[in-house]
C-alpha cells in the first residue's frame, strides 16, 4: 500500500512540475503567459518590474518551483485575466458541473457495460450477442464528440430538448436536467461500449477455467455460475481497466462539453486556450490530474476489498 501511495505522490509531483515548466520554458517573457498579451501591454516598465519581483520571477528556478508548490498547496493558483477571478474559485465552480455529468455517466456505463458484457461473454455463440457486440464496437470506435454531434443533429430534428448550454445557479431543476440529459446520454453510452467489450472478453476467458466445468457438473444454473463464480473472478480486472480508462473518459467528456456548451471543465479549458489564459489552463490541468489520480486510488481500494489476494500481495493470474 505504501508503494502505491508513493507512486501516486510521484505522479502528482511530475504533473505539477510539468505545469510549472509549461510557463517557464515557453519562449518570451513569462509575464506575457501569466497575464496575456493585452494585460502585459497595459503594464508600464516600473509596474512590470514590481510585478515580476512580487511573483518571484527574479528568483532562481529552484526557489520559484518551491514557492509554486507552496501556493498550489494553499490554493493560491493565480489570477485569471479571462474571468477576472482567482483561478481556484473558477475551477471550483466549474468542476462541479463536470462531476455532475461524469460521475452518473461513469456509474451507469460501468453497471450497464459490466452486466451486458457478462451476459454476452457467457452467450458468445448467440447470433444476437454477436450483433450487439458489433454495434458496441462501432460505437466505441467513434470518438465521443462525434457521437455528440450526431445526437445533437438528431435532437434538433426530432425532439424538443434544449440542445446546448447549462443552467446557472438561479435556474430551476427542470431546466438544468433537460440540458443535462443529452450530454449525459452520449458520455454514458460511449462508456458502456468500452466496458461491455472488456467484460465480454474477461468472461470468455474465465469460461475455459476448470472451476466453471466443476460448477456446471454440480448442477448449478447458468445464472448461478455466471454471477456467483465467474463474475467475482473477473471483477478485479474489470475495475482496474475502468480506473485506467477514466483518464480517457475525462478527455472525451471535456470534448462533449464543448459540443453541448456545457459549462464545465471542458468549456473552461477551451475558453482559457482561446484567451491564452495560462494560469487558468495550468490550474485546470492540475485539477483534472488530481481528480484522475484520486479516482484511480479509489479504484485500488475497491479492488483490495473485492479481491483479498491483492491486499495480501498474491499474484493474480
Amino acid at each position: 500500500m505504501s508503494r502505491k501511495l508513493g507512486l501516486y505522490l510521484l505522479t502528482l509531483v511530475m504533473v505539477l512540475s510539468l505545469n510549472f515548466l509549461l510557463v517557464h520554458l515557453m519562449p518570451g517573457d513569462p509575464l506575457v503567459h501569466l497575464l496575456g498579451e493585452e494585460g502585459y501591454a497595459r503594464l508600464t516598465g516600473d509596474a512590470a518590474s514590481a510585478l515580476r519581483a512580487e511573483l518571484g520571477l527574479d528568483d532562481s528556478m529552484v526557489r520559484q518551483y518551491g514557492l509554486y508548490l507552496i501556493k498550489i498547496g494553499t490554493g493560491k493558483w493565480g489570477w485569471s485575466h479571462r474571468f477576472g477571478q482567482p483561478v481556484f474559485c473558477v475551477i471550483a465552480s466549474r468542476l462541479q458541473w463536470t462531476l455532475v455529468l461524469l460521475v452518473p455517466a461513469l456509474v451507469v456505463g460501468t453497471l450497464a457495460g459490466g452486466w451486458l458484457g457478462a451476459v454476452a461473454g457467457w452467450r458468445h455463440r448467440d447470433p444476437r450477442q454477436r450483433i450487439l457486440g458489433t454495434v458496441f464496437l462501432c460505437l466505441y470506435a467513434i470518438p465521443a464528440y462525434c457521437v455528440g454531434l450526431v445526437v445533437l443533429v438528431a435532437a434538433a430534428c426530432w425532439t424538443g430538448f434544449p440542445l446546448v448550454g447549462i443552467a446557472t445557479g438561479t435556474s430551476g431543476f427542470g431546466t438544468t436536467a433537460a440540458q443535462w440529459l443529452l450530454p449525459f446520454t452520449v458520455v454514458a453510452f460511449h462508456g458502456t461500449a468500452y466496458k461491455y467489450i472488456i467484460m465480454r472478453h474477461l468472461v470468455r476467458h474465465e469460461i475455459d477455467q476448470p472451476y466453471v466445468a466443476t460448477a456446471l457438473s454440480k448442477g448449478l444454473t447458468d445464472r448461478q455460475v455466471l454471477f456467483g463464480h465467474i463474475l467475482p473472478n473477473a471483477l478485479p480486472a474489470f475495475l482496474a481497466v475502468v480506473a485506467l480508462n477514466l483518464g480517457f473518459m475525462v478527455g472525451g467528456t471535456l470534448l462533449v462539453e464543448v459540443v453541448f456548451c456545457w459549462q464545465g471543465m471542458g468549456a473552461l479549458i477551451y475558453q482559457a486556450v482561446l484567451a491564452r489564459d495560462y494560469p487558468m489552463l495550468s490550474g485546470a490541468l492540475t485539477a483534472l490530474a488530481v481528480s484522475v489520480l484520486a479516482a484511480n486510488g479509489l479504484a485500488d481500494l475497491v479492488n483490495r476489498r473485492v479481491d483479498p489476494r491483492i491486499a495480501e500481495g498474491v499474484p493474480v493470474a
